[in-house]
């Protein structure tokens, strides 16, 4: 019997990763891969992930109701992994990523879906000074409202050869002898983008138990020596100059002006005052939480992969 998964946001970084996996393991007990993506004649590059027909990608807003029913009709799982780093337009982190992911959850109750899985992050919480952490707890929350048997993932930085973390600081290596950081400091647990996209796949073959995973690394580094990690691989020598959070405050205010100034012709993805905000916090897998160790997936050490894009 054929069976089939919507992935909200497929076509990104994590959701193309979770959509090749989808089509790979799923193949043999009869899955078909649904990409929903504002999109889709710009994310045909997720067809050849399966058999001919296995994925499509069609049109959706997640910011409304009828375009997420639309696609997630006849579906037995969905993947939410629709998230922004940065605000543009009518995509701002409430839009999105809470009222987004409680739109999404709704539908899912409504329509009689057996597995939802929400792709959230370490960092998520109600009373975050981020915006950015803030609307992702609450959408969180809705997700548990509507669906109280969701897996949900939380994963810390994510790399990989698509990262918008190892290849912006790279690219940004090339202006001058200095790299400057806000919160170099502040401890990440870098993680894999496939074992993000193992996890979550587990989620919707049915073999993870519900309840909300918190996902890491082998590795806990700081950001000043990822930093020093990325410019030994890159062969660069650059002086790390960590930044205090008022002056990272200061240089945010500057490209938001910028922004706003040009009527966002340049759009500010160099640094923003919420993520500075956010950088003031660890991005490490909780004591207490549930983690890879209880989905049965060892993490992928960075030294394996990132000398292959870097």
């Amino acid at each position: 019997m054929t069976k089939l998964v919507t992935i909200y946001g497929g076509a990104g970084f994590v959701g193309r990763y979770i959509a090749r996996r989808m089509a790979k393991e799923g193949w043999q007990r009869g899955w078909r891969v649904r990409v929903a993506v504002r999109r889709p004649n710009e994310s045909l590059h997720v067809k050849p992930y399966g058999a001919v027909g296995q994925v499509e990608p069609i049109l959706c807003n997640i910011r409304d109701d009828a375009s997420v029913r639309a696609a997630m009709q006849g579906a037995d799982a969905v993947v939410n992994c629709v998230g922004v780093l940065t605000e543009k337009g009518k995509n701002s982190f409430a839009a999105v990523q809470s009222e987004g992911a409680a739109r999404i959850a709704r539908i899912a109750a409504e329509e009689g879906v057996g597995n939802l899985v929400h792709l959230s992050a370490i960092g998520a919480d109600l009373e975050a000074a981020s915006e950015y952490a803030k609307t992702k707890a609450q959408g969180e929350q809705a997700v548990l409202a509507s669906f109280p048997d969701a897996v949900i993932l939380r994963p810390s930085v994510i790399f990989g050869v698509e990262d918008d973390f190892f290849n912006r600081f790279a690219e940004m290596t090339k202006f001058g002898p200095i790299l400057p950081l806000v919160g170099g400091a502040s401890k990440f647990q870098p993680v894999y983008v496939d074992d993000v996209a193992q996890a979550a796949v587990k989620a919707v073959l049915g073999d993870v138990p519900a309840g909300i995973y918190e996902l890491g690394g082998p590795e806990t580094e700081t950001l000043k020596d990822l930093m020093h990690k990325m410019l030994g691989l890159i062969q660069r020598r650059r002086l790390v100059v960590d930044l205090p959070f008022f002056a990272g405050d200061m240089m945010a205010m500057g490209f938001g002006v910028a922004q706003a100034l040009t009527l966002g012709v340049f759009h500010n993805k160099i640094l923003t005052r919420d993520q500075v905000k956010n950088l003031a916090n660890d991005c490490v897998v909780s004591l207490d939480a549930k983690s890879f160790a209880d989905l049965g997936i060892t993490p992928t050490a960075m030294d394996v992969i990132l000398p292959e894009y870097l």
